[in-house]
C-alpha cells in the first residue's frame, strides 16, 4: 500500500472486488485509500503494530469474501501473482506467497517445519 505502484494495485483489487460484489466497489476504493493513508502514517512514526493491524483487517476482508465464494480463490491468486506481487519491492515480495508442508512421524520420530526461521534446541 505504500509503494509507487499504488494506483495499479488499487485498480486491480477494486476491479476484482467489483466482479465479486459490484455494489461494494466504491466503498472498497474508499477503504483502500483510508488504509493506505494509515499505512503511510504508521510507517512515518515506525508503528509496526498499527501497520500490521491494517494488514490483518484486509486479510480478514479477503478471507471472508473468498469463504463466501470459493470460486474467487483462483482469481485472487492470479491477481496477487500477476499484478500485485510484481510491483512490490523485492524484500516485500518474499513475504507474499503460500507454503504447503506435510510431514509424518512415527515411533519416536520428530518433525520440525517452518516457513521462516526455526531454532530447535534439544537437551
Amino acid at each position: 500500500m505504500a509503494t509507487d505502484a499504488w494506483q495499479q494495485v488499487r485498480a486491480g483489487l477494486v476491479e476484482w472486488w467489483g466482479r465479486a460484489r459490484p455494489e461494494e466497489a466504491d466503498g472498497v476504493t474508499t477503504a483502500l485509500e483510508e488504509s493506505r493513508d494509515g499505512v503511510l502514517a504508521a510507517r512515518r512514526v515506525h508503528d509496526a503494530g498499527r501497520e500490521q493491524a491494517l494488514v490483518d483487517d484486509w486479510q480478514a476482508r479477503l478471507h471472508l469474501l473468498v469463504r463466501e465464494n470459493p470460486a474467487l480463490v483462483g482469481e485472487l491468486r492470479c491477481l496477487l501473482d500477476e499484478h500485485l506481487t510484481p510491483v512490490l519491492p523485492v524484500w516485500e515480495q518474499t513475504r507474499v506467497g503460500s507454503i504447503v508442508m506435510k510431514a509424518t512421524a512415527s515411533g519416536r520420530g520428530r518433525v520440525y517445519q517452518s516457513g521462516g526461521d526455526l531454532h530447535v534446541s534439544e537437551q
